[in-house]
């Protein structure tokens, strides 16, 4: 029987995998003016929060004031829709950085867990880095997990096992973009790809 890849190869197989693909960005309709506001504001998306960094340390929400915030739920066994969605969200965010440095560098992005049972500190943080140095992973208890996902209107339940005693996810797959006071300002679209991740956070920081 083969063995299972360890945890880091696993994630390095994935980015690889994904970078490997065609990543055209798709367009979406012409602006015919600027945008009057968010399409999240004033939605009561996001809160606090007590979780645990890939450190050990504990992470709260309110440690992230006065930075615009990237906000993704997710679990590092997901075998394609995760890593997918981060390896783009981090594309556009060096796109960004590419073009507009210090809008980029005034953003935090987040990555958290809602499979608390498999995704210790070590394990998230083998998963963030491999998308990115700057992005901060976290995880916590079931119930830590279960009241960031609350707060941020994400929905996740644990699969059914498979034959090889593994099991998924099923869970909402939202990309948010927060405000520095921890305002939801909208979502990203990473099934767009990089270029049009890059241009939705454009447009709501300028």
């Amino acid at each position: 029987m083969n063995q299972p890849a360890k945890p880091s190869q696993r994630f390095r197989h994935l980015v690889a995998a994904i970078a490997a693909c065609a990543m055209v960005a798709c367009t979406g309709a012409e602006e015919t003016g600027p945008p009057v506001e968010p399409p999240l504001a004033g939605a009561s998306i996001g809160g606090e929060f007590e979780l645990t960094s890939s450190t050990g340390e504990t992470v709260r929400w309110g440690d992230f004031a006065g930075q615009y915030r990237i906000v993704y739920f997710g679990f590092t066994y997901c075998p394609d829709i995760c890593p997918t969605d981060m390896q783009r969200m981090a594309q556009g965010l060096k796109k960004l950085g590419e073009e507009q440095p210090e809008m980029a560098a005034k953003i935090q992005p987040i990555f958290i867990s809602i499979d608390p049972e498999r995704d210790t500190p070590e394990i998230v943080g083998e998963f963030t880095s491999a998308f990115g140095d700057n992005i901060v992973g976290l995880t916590g208890t079931p119930e830590q997990i279960k009241a960031a996902a609350d707060a941020f209107r994400v929905y996740y339940e644990r699969g059914e096992d498979t034959p090889d005693g593994t099991y998924l996810m099923n869970h909402s797959n939202i990309v948010y973009l927060f405000g520095p006071t921890g305002n939801p300002l909208a979502t990203l679209p990473t099934d767009k790809g990089a270029e049009a991740v890059a241009a939705e956070i454009e447009k709501w920081m300028s």
